[in-house]
């Protein structure tokens, strides 16, 4: 398969599936009924066999829980990541209140992620179809944020899994990593990823850093953002109090939740930022 078909068809699902945008049955407000949630993604590629995969399994990095591509998928030969950039509409409307959440983001948020799960499911499919084993270890049973380090959830290392969308990105040449974690991309660093372990071999896309943090000018603009103060210029994304203000907001819009504060009114929000 060439790769170029893949992404077509990723492409494709986006701009053309009615699930990337607001249900009028459960619409928030009348007027955000068949509001898109992402706009056109942008896809990148790594071999399965790339030695960067060994270096998350690092204390500090991720640590030994991480599994490796081949740990999924025994035949594996590449990974492609996908990044779903928010539309203008669900950025606009969360730079706004800097308290909570936009209506806007948390039909993104949880909506959207349900269209991301959908999409994951379309994908694995449409590779098998074509020959080649697939698995989105988001999706695989296999998958556990359930910390091997602490039960603890006041600690850092509570807030980990064994395979992590952001540094699959990374690897696969999608950006790097912000003062708040998020992963700056070219499309910015407001949106949301999946990926898939194929047995499918395409071309690797070239990484175009050196260091995971290249594209963060440390502009401290995310830290003055955070309604929870969870994010310094000294110590980055302290991940505790994220989660307990993740809570408040799900006692508050119940079924759903979100911030994404971070994420808009940045610098980075919809590029890499110039320095």
């Amino acid at each position: 398969m060439e790769k170029e078909q893949l992404t077509g068809h990723i492409n494709d699902l986006v701009k053309d599936s009615p699930d990337n945008s607001v249900a009028s049955d459960v619409a928030l407000r009348p007027d955000l009924a068949g509001m898109p949630f992402f706009d056109e993604p942008l896809a990148g590629f790594a071999a399965a066999d790339d030695p960067y995969f060994a270096e998350l399994k690092k204390p500090g990095v991720i640590g030994e829980h991480f599994l490796l591509p081949r740990d999924w998928l025994r035949e594996a030969k590449t990974v492609v990541s996908v990044f779903f950039p928010h539309t203008k509409q669900v950025k606009t409307a969360n730079r706004k209140n800097k308290e909570w959440p936009a209506d806007e983001w948390l039909h993104a948020r949880i909506e959207g992620q349900a269209f991301i799960a959908g999409f994951c499911r379309h994908i694995t499919a449409f590779l098998k179809d074509q020959g080649f084993d697939c698995i989105a270890p988001a999706l695989d049973p296999r998958f556990s944020a359930k910390s091997p380090l602490t039960a603890d959830t006041t600690q850092q290392d509570y807030y980990t899994s064994n395979w992590s969308e952001r540094h699959a990105a990374h690897v696969c040449g999608l950006g790097t990593f912000g003062l708040s974690r998020g992963l700056i991309t070219a499309r910015g660093v407001s949106g949301r990823f999946a990926s898939f372990i194929t047995t499918a071999c395409f071309e690797p896309t070239p990484r175009l850093y050196s260091g995971a943090q290249d594209y963060c000018t440390r502009c401290g603009a995310c830290a003055r953002r955070c309604p929870a103060k969870a994010i310094s210029l000294e110590a980055g994304k302290n991940h505790p109090p994220c989660s307990q203000f993740l809570d408040r907001t799900t006692e508050k819009y119940r079924p759903r939740y979100g911030c994404g504060k971070c994420q808009t009114g940045v610098p980075c929000e919809s590029g890499i930022p110039k320095r």
